[in-house]
């Protein structure tokens, strides 16, 4: 499949097997973290298909002008992909290999502001590649520190605009049926902010620490109701059964 954008003809190939991949370390401490939370809230609440990828520092590609580009955005879903697993270990080619991603994401830890190049010329910066190439219907930018969230949304497949959040202050990802927004607490050691998913009632989906955590005040709950109904019976003057 062959596509014109800006000066560009664009292809999509499998990476060839050869192709050495970068070896960059993540950017951050806090990136791995942010992304599994993401990604654990999606399957516990079943909304990760057998055919779905939510990758992480995974090289995303095009071919421009017969030269392959890559990008690695910090989290992406990608909700199918039509060939095995094992054709996507070390990257992922869209329209060749499966879906466009319905959202990619970019967790800001340096001050060169990468997340917001428009460069069009080879190789094209993060924006560009997101907007004009793969157009990647939602792009969001996530500042863990101060907690600042920008969602982009791709308006009449041609540039991103930015939106404004709702009164809860989430944003509406239409594609997932989920709103995305920010949520104060402590996961892993680490206290501060996080990106979270709510479901179209406002139920946040939680983590599997939190089920747990429910699970064991609701077995705190039921062995409390069981002692007072046995001491209600022995001041009856009946012997509850063991």
């Amino acid at each position: 499949m062959t596509t014109l954008t800006q000066d560009y003809q664009i292809t999509w190939e499998k990476l060839p097997d050869d192709y050495k991949l970068p070896d960059d370390p993540v950017d951050n401490i806090n990136q791995p973290a942010l992304a599994a939370a993401l990604t654990e809230s999606l399957q516990l609440a079943g909304k990760i298909t057998v055919n779905a990828l939510t990758p992480t520092n995974y090289g995303i590609c095009a071919t421009l002008n017969g030269k392959i580009v890559i990008k690695a955005p910090d989290w992406a879903y990608i909700p199918n992909i039509r060939v095995e697993r094992e054709e996507v270990e070390r990257s992922y080619t869209p329209q060749l290999q499966g879906d466009i991603p319905v959202i990619v994401m970019e967790f800001i830890s340096d001050t060169q502001e990468t997340e917001y190049s428009i460069k069009a010329t080879y190789p094209p910066g993060k924006w560009f590649f997101y907007e004009r190439i793969l157009k990647v219907p939602n792009y969001i930018i996530f500042e863990p520190d101060s907690g600042s969230i920008e969602m982009y949304r791709l308006h009449n497949t041609e540039q991103y605009i930015l939106q404004e959040p709702d009164e809860n202050q989430r944003c509406w990802i239409a594609e997932m049926n989920l709103y995305l927004g920010v949520w104060q607490g402590t996961r892993e050691n680490r206290t501060g902010k996080w990106l979270r998913w709510w479901d179209e009632q406002g139920n946040l989906l939680p983590w599997g620490g939190e089920l747990a955590e429910q699970e064991r005040q609701r077995a705190e709950q039921e062995r409390q109701r069981a002692e007072r109904l046995a001491a209600q019976l022995r001041a009856a003057g009946i012997e509850p059964e063991v």
